[in-house]
């Protein structure tokens, strides 16, 4: 009887010290079942304060009338405000990380608690069973009287309740052994995403670091540059919006996109389904309405074997947009490692056809030309001319559906003719 006491007290001294080390270790968790880990919380609330600050300020900025010193005070906050959430994510990545190394260990020694448990709880229903087994008759002859009769009965009563609470302590181990490393996969996933935005915010600090530098060398650090500049990037955008209106509107189309057709390359239709909703650069501009120059870019890439640039490939590298006008595209762009220079004539509507037949011819195939719907000074539409000589041209233009391989005269005067864009590759 004291061996079968001792073991009952072997077995709730174990049960005993599984649920307090459980209770002790297991993280509280948030209202989303997942703990979020802030040794250093003042020091993460004082970096979302700043990023908070900065946020506004740069909003205010981007309100006020635009110069260069305006331009340049909202980039180094810029600057200044994806420092901050490097910062920020660093030191989220450094919590969650200690946080996951010390889980570890704490799963680990579940763990191990648990096979303990189940390996007891294996013996003793080997052995309530074999007790179970036992005829009543010969508990009868075993016993000498029968108050020794009435203890073994009572002393099976207390192992067989034991043994039921056992069996529930184990499933309640298991559960919270599950739990925890539900919990402790969902903290390594979150550092996952949070290396991914690390890189993200890396690259982005790099390009605002590399487009200030830009607009410091366009302009020259010159107030009066900025200004000029600014303002004809501002009007052949107008220009653009103004052309699309005075053809009845930018409806986008399916179905444009043709390759080799005449000329080594694609066609493109700024208003193709396939990007022509798309914002340029992430302003308030369209392809559709805007994105002519761009995709008559990207056919010309095409033309010279990357066949895999279309209208989104360029429109995804905000450097190849100006640093003072960010749906403005500059002249040298860059895509898949491979840059493009577009080297420019201007005319006016005063040059005769003849100066402008001869850069186009001049230009060779193929080549951006700027036209002008309005007779106005400044180019608001562009197409790409893929072949032809002295006024003669086919060309693929990027607005009128299936605008591909057909006459430049058939829409346009040699008059029209603003701007010619000799290729470098």
């Amino acid at each position: 009887m004291k061996k079968l006491l001792t073991l009952i007290l072997v077995l709730s001294t174990l049960i005993f010290n599984y649920h307090v080390f459980a209770l002790a270790d297991t993280p509280t968790p948030t209202p989303s079942g997942v703990p979020t880990p802030t040794p250093n919380q003042a020091a993460y609330d004082q970096l979302q304060q700043q990023i908070s600050d900065l946020q506004n300020r740069i909003a205010g900025a981007q309100e006020q009338e635009k110069t260069l010193s305006s331009a340049i005070n909202v980039m180094n906050n810029q600057i200044s405000l994806t420092q901050l959430q490097i910062n920020s994510t660093e030191q989220q990545i450094s919590e969650l990380t200690s946080n996951i190394q010390v889980a570890t260990t704490k799963v680990n020694t579940l763990q191990n608690s648990l096979a303990n448990i189940t390996k007891v709880l294996l013996q003793r229903i080997v052995a309530t069973y074999e007790a179970g087994n036992m005829e009543q008759t010969q508990a009868l002859l075993a016993s000498s009287n029968l108050n020794d009769l009435i203890e073994r009965a009572s002393y099976m009563k207390i192992v067989q309740e034991h043994d039921k609470k056992l069996i529930y302590d184990t499933q309640q181990a298991q559960n919270d052994y599950a739990n925890q490393k539900q919990i402790f996969e969902v903290e390594k996933q979150k550092v996952l995403a949070l290396q991914t935005q690390l890189q993200q915010y890396s690259s982005q600090l790099d390009a605002q670091k590399q487009q200030k530098q830009q607009l410091l060398s366009e302009t020259q650090g010159d107030e009066a540059t900025y200004e000029h500049l600014l303002a004809q990037a501002k009007a052949q955008l107008s220009g653009f919006s103004n052309f699309v209106n005075s053809q009845g509107g930018a409806s986008l189309l399916s179905g444009q996109t043709v390759c080799d057709d005449g000329w080594s390359g694609c066609y493109y239709n700024q208003r193709d389904t396939q990007w022509g909703g798309s914002s340029l650069n992430g302003t308030s501009y369209s392809i559709a309405e805007d994105g002519c120059l761009m995709t008559s870019v990207a056919m010309v890439y095409t033309h010279y074997g990357y066949r895999s640039v279309t209208p989104l490939t360029v429109n995804s590298n905000s450097s190849n947009f100006a640093s003072y006008e960010p749906a403005f595209l500059d002249k040298t762009v860059s895509v898949n490692g491979a840059s493009l220079t577009r080297n420019s004539s201007m005319f006016t509507y005063l040059d005769p056809d003849s100066a402008k037949i001869s850069a186009v011819d001049s230009a060779g195939s193929p080549a951006i030309v700027g036209i002008s719907y309005d007779s106005g000074p400044l180019a608001d539409h562009f197409v790409v001319i893929i072949s032809g000589s002295n006024g003669n041209y086919m060309m693929n233009d990027p607005y009128t559906e299936s605008g591909n391989n057909i006459s430049f005269t058939s829409k346009y005067s040699i008059n029209s003719i603003r701007e010619v864009d000799h290729i470098s590759m």
